[in-house]
């Protein structure tokens, strides 16, 4: 019985398994995501949609009820409980306060579970997971703080601010309504001060130190609920006397001594902002020397020297040369001044100028260059007529313009017409620039390359190409000759008499044409390159914070910066620099103007332009004898030595031109060579030119050779040895020397006199010495006699004395020498040597109104020394009266020292 009773137990128990897993058969089933919201400081989390587990088993005990549900998350600071365990309700609660603060979103997994089959437990279902994402609402909990303790400000009397300063406080909260400021109040009652929204503290009223200089407010805070701060800010403003702003630390006028490179401007200015805060400073400095020549201080040579120099191709044609024997067309053309050292020709509407035919280029090709300084007025309006620089046109007949150049309406015009061809057809033919340059009535340098059918202008080395081109027909070939002409057109037909007409108003200079070739833009800069400028001492030391930028001709300069500091610096680096051998003395005007940002404004202060002078003082050079009295002077204070070139020097006859027949003058190409130098032969003599030093000229000049066929009839020849300077602008006295050919009869007396001095030939500005190169012949006279000029210029060493302030201080040092040389000069006559002493400043044709001049500035000197404000805009005034070019028109001194006919010195030409 009892095997049967155990056999029945495990039978039942095994139907009871069976009935076990066909009970608990579903899973829990839950929503796929849960959203829910906890308000900080709370544990109770509303969820959307509710949490409620449903089992598919109910009402089976056990199988069909909830029992838990669980929660999967990293450290999720929440529980889930069943409220209910039939209705599968539950709830999600915090385990403790949520802070905002700490965290503002949770997300987590939760799962639900059955009771499973038993009491126990025992084999219960799971529910798939679902998200649930909690988010925690803000408590109004903090109050506003403000970032500073105290606040400070300083303003000046008598403004109104759009905003003071700023003040800023913040809030902890973690929603944007709780924790943005949403108004700042000053609580300070009865004060000329408002705030904004932004915490923008500004003045209602202008404010006066003597009234009050000091104000101290109270500035509270509020966030976008209302809750305020929980104490309030002290603002301190001050009120500042009224502050001028500007630069400070400069001086009105700037010596500059040639010769010293590049000198600082402002070592000590400084800008004085008035406390403004600046977020940047623009200052422009502007080197103004219109008043000078071509504009700045450009070298003075001759166009073809200068071409020479800088490398430009030869073959071109000076249209407007200096007046001459042999250039006489300009000779009644007006000179600026009075000077041709210059070459400028000023043009008032009623002169201009034929061109010889012989001087015309006659062919010109595809290929040819046009190029002139011009200096042109404002325009005359719109019903002025052409103004024409160049003309070619028909002499006679017709009015025809083969090629032309005029200025109208500010603009200028290229004409070509170009001559008949098998193609009788349109080709462009006129070239038009409208440009601000042509009548802003400063220097410009143009040039006009051709290359048919392209033209290309330059205007100060920048290129411009033509905004129109119109086309026109070629004109048809004719036996009328045709006119060049300058400053105006020629009208040779159609008129009862011919006249020229569009007549040309302005200065011209250096107008030349070049065919066949093209001027390249490297010869162009090199031509129309300015020798003075603005500088910058050590850039690298500038700082990356400083931007600036120079115009081509380096008269400009343009500083930005956005710190103080900076600028004050950068400034202080700002210098001037002439590298003319002899810069042009004379006053050079200076401006800044400056501009200055502040923070979130476009300006903020007002900065006064500063005007001052430098002033290029004068030069005295000298050209010392012998090695010995040239190294004397070089150690002297104030003397450095520098080099010299030379531009020409002529050996010309003296008396009857040469007989081609039967003499000549010569110099072998060889002693060109390597050189700058060329020469031209007639039988007025040699000349030599090129710009050169004076060691190549002493090369060139000791090669010249006087050769004659027939010196039976011949008792002497006489020839004269003259050199210039800067074009003519210094010229050195005559060396004059008298070739003796002496025959068999005459050897003997003659032989002990090689080295006597004869009398002077003639005084041409100043004494002149005359050396005489006897050639002795022991035997019969050989039929062709070849006598060597020795010019015996054994060293010609070039001392110029600088850095003279006072120009009596170099009167005295000019006396001691005069006074040293006095009592050498007997033997130093003696000597082979030619004496040249270069001193371009000196007159001594006129020591009376020297020395007087020499007294005078000496006053004027002293008196520049105590004036001070005052007297420099006088002095400013006075110096702008004279010329504009004090080197060409400077004054010249001299003493009656320099009359002894042991001194040889060069003359300026200039009247």
């Amino acid at each position: 019985m009892l095997r049967i009773s155990l056999a029945l137990i495990f039978v039942a128990l095994g139907r009871c398994g069976n009935l076990v897993g066909k009970v608990n058969k579903h899973k829990p089933w839950i929503e796929t995501s849960y959203h829910g919201v906890i308000t900080e400081n709370t544990d109770t989390v509303l969820l959307d949609p509710p949490l409620v587990a449903l089992d598919k088993d109910a009402p089976v005990p056990f199988a069909g009820e909830i029992c838990a549900f669980k929660i999967h998350g990293q450290e999720a600071p929440f529980e889930a409980v069943v409220l209910n365990r039939t209705s599968g309700e539950g709830q999600l609660r915090a385990k403790s306060p949520i802070d905002c603060e700490l965290q503002k979103e949770y997300t987590f997994v939760v799962q639900a579970y059955d009771c499973g089959a038993q009491p126990n437990g025992a084999d219960w279902k799971k529910s798939h997971k679902a998200v649930v994402h909690i988010q925690v609402d803000d408590v109004n909990e903090f109050a506003p703080v403000f970032r500073e303790p105290v606040y400070h400000a300083a303003v000046t009397e008598g403004r109104i601010y759009d905003s003071i300063l700023q003040v800023e406080a913040w809030d902890q909260d973690c929603s944007p309504q709780y924790s943005q400021i949403c108004n700042y109040d000053i609580i300070t009652a009865d004060t000329p001060f408002a705030i904004d929204r932004n915490g923008n503290i500004r003045n209602t009223e202008r404010l006066s130190f003597d009234k009050q200089p000091r104000y101290k407010i109270m500035v509270t805070a509020f966030d976008c609920g209302q809750k305020r701060a929980a104490e309030s800010v002290q603002v301190r403003i001050d009120v500042k006397p009224v502050c001028k702003p500007g630069w400070q630390g400069w001086n009105k006028r700037v010596d500059y001594d040639p010769g010293t490179g590049s000198k600082q401007l402002f070592p000590k200015m400084h800008l004085e902002t008035c406390d403004s805060p600046l977020s940047s400073v623009r200052a422009t400095v502007e080197l103004q020397t219109s008043h000078i020549g071509k504009g700045c201080d450009r070298e003075t040579y001759s166009e073809k020297s200068l071409q020479k120099l800088c490398g430009a191709e030869s073959g071109s044609t000076d249209l407007l040369p200096a007046p001459s024997a042999s250039t006489n067309w300009t000779a009644s053309l007006l000179t600026d001044s009075g000077r041709d050292s210059d070459l400028i020709f000023r043009f008032d509407g009623r002169q201009a100028a034929n061109v010889p035919d012989q001087v015309v280029p006659q062919n010109l090709t595809d290929q040819f260059t046009i190029a002139t300084w011009m200096k042109h007025g404002p325009s005359l309006g719109p019903r002025a007529e052409k103004e024409t620089l160049l003309c070619n046109s028909d002499k006679t007949e017709m009015n025809r313009h083969h090629y032309s150049l005029y200025v109208h309406h500010c603009r200028l015009v290229f004409l070509l017409r170009r001559d008949f061809t098998q193609v009788d057809t349109f080709r462009p033919a006129e070239f038009h620039w409208r440009l601000e340059q042509i009548c802003d009535q400063e220097w410009h340098y143009y040039v006009i390359n051709v290359e048919f059918p392209l033209v290309t202008l330059y205007v100060d080395g920048v290129t411009y190409e033509p905004y129109l081109v119109t086309d026109d027909w070629p004109i048809h070939p004719s036996k009328i000759d045709v006119q060049l002409t300058v400053g105006a057109c020629w009208q040779g037909g159609e008129v009862t008499t011919p006249r020229f007409t569009q007549y040309f108003r302005g200065s011209l200079s250096g107008l030349t044409i070049r065919p066949g070739k093209i001027e390249t833009q490297k010869v162009i800069s090199c031509l129309q390159a300015c020798k003075e400028g603005l500088d910058i001492n050590s850039l690298e030391s500038l700082g990356r914070g400083i931007k600036f930028h120079f115009n081509p001709a380096q008269s400009i300069l343009v500083m930005e910066g956005d710190d103080l500091d900076s600028i004050n610096a950068a400034l202080s680096k700002v210098s001037y620099i002439n590298s003319r051998q002899f810069p042009t003395p004379g006053i050079r005007r200076l401006r800044i103007a400056t501009s200055a940002q502040c923070f979130g404004e476009d300006s903020c202060i007002s900065i006064p332009d500063v005007e001052t002078v430098v002033m290029d003082l004068r030069i005295v050079s000298t050209v010392s004898k012998s090695d010995a009295a040239a190294h004397s002077a070089a150690h002297r204070p104030g003397v450095i030595e520098l080099l010299h070139n030379l531009d020409y020097c002529d050996v010309l006859v003296i008396g009857e031109e040469l007989d081609p027949e039967q003499e000549s003058l010569h110099i072998p190409r060889s002693a060109l060579q390597g050189k700058h130098l060329d020469a031209t032969n007639s039988t007025s003599g040699i000349s030599i030119y090129g710009v050169d030093s004076m060691s190549h000229y002493e090369e060139a000049i000791r090669q010249v050779r006087y050769r004659n066929w027939h010196p039976a009839g011949l008792k002497e020849r006489r020839f004269c040895v003259t050199c210039s300077e800067l074009n003519g602008r210094y010229t050195s006295n005559e060396f004059n020397m008298e070739v003796s050919v002496l025959h068999r009869s005459e050897a003997v007396d003659h032989v002990n006199h090689m080295a006597a001095q004869s009398q002077y030939m003639r005084a041409v500005h100043h004494p002149v010495m005359v050396h005489s190169l006897n050639s002795a012949h022991s035997t019969g006279t050989p039929p062709v006699a070849t006598v060597v000029i020795v010019m015996c210029i054994a060293a010609l060493v070039v001392i110029v004395v600088l850095g003279i302030y006072r120009m009596h201080a170099a009167h005295q040092l000019g006396s001691k020498s005069e006074e040293g040389d006095t009592e050498h000069r007997d033997a130093d006559w003696d000597e082979s040597a030619l004496t040249i002493t270069v001193n371009p400043m000196e007159n001594v044709e006129e020591p009376k109104a020297a020395d007087e001049e020499a007294s005078e500035e000496e006053e004027e000197d002293e008196e520049d020394e105590e004036e001070e404000d005052d007297g420099l805009e006088d002095d400013v005034t006075s110096m702008e009266s004279e010329d504009s070019d004090d080197e060409e028109a400077g004054v010249h001194r001299g003493t009656e020292e320099g009359k002894s006919k042991g001194r040889l010195e060069w003359n300026t030409t200039l009247s």
